[in-house]
């Protein structure tokens, strides 16, 4: 496929912070009497308010939101055995010596993106869109289309990246390639992305004369 700019999710796309995700929610589910597989199963890919607004239905908005800065609070701080993904430092790298944009567009709020970022030793991206950017969270369009927007490109000029369910249903909506990479079997829409890869490192860029971007699938 052809483009001009990257759109990257950042949990369980570039970075593994899955242990820290766990680690959080598994230890706010549990003195509430909610199983851990049942809030797992739901909340990746997600805003964290969004998630919490589900678990607490029936809560005032305060309450939520009170819950909500005690666990981002938690998350920011935790940052114990986050990595970078594999090829996630080495496609980054690239792209800057290539001079092509490239944005994290992630669910996360700006203390949680921003520690896991660090933690993970990634670049500083051109733009970095959060949960705070948008009214409405992946899987609506809205994140990614800011993104594009940021980048000075076209939603289908962008190749979004991602891991999560809502993040490659958001990407679809907002109408920019996508390609999946270590999605969950069974996925909806895996048939209508552009890719399916296990690993960031199957990735090759060529940046053409015209400043268009082939992006293959090592095979």
């Amino acid at each position: 496929m052809k483009c001009k700019g990257f759109l990257f999710d950042l949990d369980g796309t570039l970075v593994d912070s899955l242990p820290a995700v766990e680690r959080a929610w598994v230890n706010w589910a549990s003195p509430r009497g909610i199983a851990a597989d049942e809030v797992l199963n739901f909340i990746h890919g997600k805003q964290a308010i969004f998630s919490l607004r589900h678990f607490m239905a029936g809560s005032s908005e305060e309450a939520i939101q009170q819950e909500f800065f005690a666990l981002e609070k938690i998350e920011a701080e935790d940052i114990d055995g986050i990595i970078a993904l594999p090829g996630a430092l080495q496609l980054l790298a690239t792209l800057d010596e290539l001079d092509i944009p490239w944005a994290i567009v992630t669910s996360g709020s700006v203390p949680v993106a921003s520690a896991r970022r660090k933690a993970a030793g990634l670049p500083e991206p051109e733009a970095f869109v959060t949960a705070e950017r948008v009214q409405h969270g992946k899987p609506e369009p809205d994140a990614y289309l800011l993104g594009a927007q940021l980048l000075a490109l076209e939603p289908e000029e962008c190749v979004v990246v991602e891991d999560a369910a809502a993040g490659i249903l958001s990407g679809l909506a907002a109408g920019c390639h996508v390609v999946a990479v270590n999605a969950p079997e069974g996925s909806p829409r895996l048939e209508d992305v552009d890719m399916v890869l296990n690993s960031l490192e199957e990735l090759i860029i060529h940046k053409n004369p015209d400043g268009t971007i082939d992006v293959h699938r090592k095979h």
